[in-house]
């Protein structure tokens, strides 16, 4: 990366993620049957080093690391339509990705999902402080609560927590995170004295002493200060509490709503409590999901279409929708209208559906749509009509960016890069990210903004 970039200004231009998951599928359930379709590579590393070439070709931020923990279990009263449909299953840790695509790559960051029910503090600051040395800063950390009973099971409890509790130990884990990141060790605590023997400074190198309802941990933190210090933040809370958790601690928030407005809305409302919480709201940058399928004619753009239509599986759909909305949607008749109901997983999911005021929903209806990017809109088109539905939320919905979501691997990233990026670039949407770390090139800020809880 270049250091061009000044403290505290962003540069006003198009910011893009390519939203994936170290696993067979994503969210585009039965895409792996496309003819040419390397979805099976997903445990290749020339598979992956290849992608973030790509996409650093394209000028994008960041590779998006989704991650899940568990299998989906919910339809049927079983995992059996999961695996066998490929469901997210098979999957592998992301984290382990990224040295091997940072090696091959000089700009482009690595956003990484983890959970924050099913992970110790102290051990993850430690995981993502060595990932920002290995990366020189182009790390980030998608924060998630994680949804799935079946992983509760697998890693020793009882029962997952409910989902307010999770948001509540959510907050404190990132306290401890902060504490550890920001505060444990000194600017100028490594000094290398070799006259003196002396390393590190112990007089600049601090304990934490965490005290909490979740977590005892008194600390210091065991790696020196990383690149970024604390990763860029990402989180999606779409239920209440989640949205004030968002509101609190993200940098980045991964927008999931089906349309214009709905976006416009959920980000005001995110804005507002961000003020709320004593942050300035423009420090907030949003990413919607996005589905782009291009070609170089209409023609060509719909018979894509056509065939990444006719590759859903909607049982494979409706067993990763299910799991979204904790709800056995087997046991429902296709042609009835899904209905809101307060579920222990993702609500965003379930409010795309049931909370839009232009339509209702049957099962069926919601299987068909999902198959492509699940609530993220498809957008299909020669690269003009692509750029300008991107142009149009970019300058007049206002979102900073979108995350990209895949659908024929990697033929959708290479498509989006070799016919649509050439004419953002035209219109001077896009340009290279400029700055040392992620943090600079996506925000112009070196650190964390003073007014955010970490800082303070």
């Amino acid at each position: 990366m270049t250091d061009d970039a000044e403290d505290g200004a962003a540069s006003d231009r198009l910011r893009l993620n390519l939203f994936t998951m170290n696993a067979v599928e994503h969210v585009s359930v039965g895409s792996w049957r496309l003819p040419g379709d390397q979805s099976h590579r997903y445990s290749d590393r020339e598979y992956w080093t290849d992608v973030a070439r790509t996409a650093e070709r394209g000028g994008f931020d960041a590779v998006f690391f989704a991650d899940v923990r568990g299998i989906y279990d919910v339809f049927g009263g079983d995992r059996e339509t999961a695996i066998e449909k490929a469901v997210q299953t098979p999957s592998n840790d992301p984290a382990y990705l990224i040295p091997a695509m940072a090696e091959v790559t000089d700009d482009i960051g690595f956003a990484v999902t983890k959970s924050t029910s099913y992970n110790h503090p102290y051990q993850l600051a430690r995981e993502f402080s060595t990932l920002d040395h290995l990366t020189d800063g182009r790390v980030a950390f998608n924060v998630v609560t994680s949804y799935l009973e079946s992983a509760a099971a697998n890693l020793g409890y009882d029962d997952r927590l409910d989902h307010d509790e999770r948001y509540d130990r959510a907050d404190e884990f990132m306290d401890v995170l902060y504490a550890l990141w920001e505060d444990s060790w000194e600017d100028d605590a490594v000094v290398r004295d070799e006259d003196a023997a002396t390393f590190s400074d112990p007089e600049k190198v601090h304990g934490i002493d965490h005290e909490g309802e979740h977590f005892d941990v008194p600390g210091p933190h065991s790696a020196e200060p990383s690149p970024q210090r604390t990763p860029v933040l990402y989180q999606a809370g779409s239920s209440d509490r989640g949205r004030e958790f968002a509101a609190e601690h993200a940098e980045a928030v991964f927008v999931s709503q089906p349309s214009d407005d709905a976006v416009v809305d959920y980000m005001a409302d995110l804005r507002e409590r961000a003020a709320a919480h004593g942050r300035d709201p423009d420090d907030l940058a949003f990413f919607p999901g996005i589905v782009p399928i291009v070609g170089e004619t209409e023609a060509i753009a719909e018979a894509k279409h056509d065939a990444y239509r006719d590759a859903i599986d909607t049982e494979g759909v409706l067993a990763l929708m299910s799991g979204f909305v904790d709800m056995d949607l087997s046991e429902l008749d296709p042609d009835q209208e899904l209905e809101h109901i307060e579920t222990e997983a993702i609500q965003g999911v379930v409010n795309a559906f049931t909370s839009n005021d232009d339509r209702d929903w049957t099962v069926r209806e919601v299987a068909e749509f999902a198959g492509l990017g699940t609530t993220s809109p498809v957008v299909v088109g020669t690269p003009e009509q692509v750029a300008d539905v991107f142009e149009h939320w970019f300058h007049d919905v206002g979102v900073d960016g979108f995350n990209v979501k895949e659908v024929a691997r990697p033929d959708s990233v290479r498509d989006f890069v070799d016919l649509v990026v050439p004419e953002l670039r035209e219109r001077g949407l896009l340009a290279d990210p400029e700055g040392e770390t992620l943090r600079e090139s996506t925000f112009g800020r070196r650190g964390l903004p003073d007014d955010h809880p970490g800082s303070r």
